[in-house]
C-alpha cells in the first residue's frame, strides 16, 4: 500500500509541474498575441489586459 501512494505522489507532482510549464507558455504566447494586434491595430494602444 506504501507504494502506490509513492507512485500516486511523483503522478502528482510531475502532472503539476507539467501545469506549471504549460501555464508559463500560454502567458508568454498570450503577450506576443497581444502585441502582434496592438501593432495591427486590431486593439487599442493603451488595452491592457488583467
Amino acid at each position: 500500500m506504501e507504494n502506490s501512494g509513492f507512485i500516486f505522489g511523483i503522478m502528482g507532482m510531475s502532472m503539476g509541474t507539467m501545469g506549471l510549464v504549460f501555464g508559463i507558455i500560454s502567458l508568454s504566447r498570450l503577450d506576443k498575441l497581444e502585441k502582434k494586434l496592438k501593432e495591427l491595430d486590431v486593439l487599442n494602444k493603451d488595452f491592457k489586459s488583467s
